[in-house]
């Protein structure tokens, strides 16, 4: 699907607010809501829209620490290390990377023991060098955030 300026400008909004109204988009960008609705509908079947978040101040949760995780693997069969993040609601991100290291992890615990206690686990699959965060200089959600 070749994405037109209105599309654009459809993800820059609804990256703003996903629960903005049809109507209400339609008003900002000239078109009537349901003709709005048919262009997000065409960009979800597309895979363009994959989903709607919610975002969640993590401090307040008690999610105080951050850290970031370089995983150096001791094995060519990632499968395993694979299951083992998928079932881990701490790791926020994992990526295959290139590079240093096989994967980089970003994750949030609510405190030092449970983040010994997700190295321990890490440590059954690789090596690990840890990263901890001090402060969040800048947070961008969506590419349209510069929009």
């Amino acid at each position: 699907m070749e994405l037109n300026n209105i599309d654009y400008q459809i993800l820059q909004i609804l990256s703003e607010n996903s629960r903005i109204q049809w109507k209400d988009l339609g008003k900002q960008i000239h078109m009537t809501g349901q003709a709005v609705g048919n262009r997000i509908k065409k960009l979800e079947d597309q895979g363009i829209i994959q989903s709607y978040s919610l975002i969640i101040d993590e401090l307040k949760l008690g999610f105080s620490y951050t850290a970031f995780v370089i995983i150096y693997m001791k094995t060519s069969n990632h499968e395993q290390f694979i299951r083992f993040l998928n079932g881990c609601p701490e790791v926020l991100e994992a990526h295959r990377v290139s590079g240093e290291g096989c994967y980089h992890l970003k994750i949030k615990v609510t405190s030092q023991e449970q983040l010994n206690g997700l190295l321990n686990s890490i440590l059954e699959h690789g090596n690990y060098t840890l990263y901890l965060s001090i402060n969040e200089i800048k947070r961008r959600l969506s590419p349209f955030d510069h929009v």
